[in-house]
């Protein structure tokens, strides 16, 4: 997965406005706030809530 260091800065979640961080190896931008992982499709970063994966453990 490659997403540029000035557009994860840019980037935040649309459920809470938190910052992302990359995980390379799961494909995903984790939220660093609520924790919901949005999935990275062909380069594309998919920050749509309804398309987030919950973390685990959580509701």
């Amino acid at each position: 997965m490659q997403i540029d260091d000035w557009l994860l800065e840019i980037l935040a979640c649309p459920k809470c406005r938190a910052p992302l961080r990359a995980d390379d190896e799961a494909s995903e931008l984790v939220c660093t706030g609520c924790g919901l992982a949005y999935p990275v499709r062909d380069g594309i970063p998919v920050l749509l809530v309804d398309e987030a994966r919950q973390p685990e453990g959580g509701a």
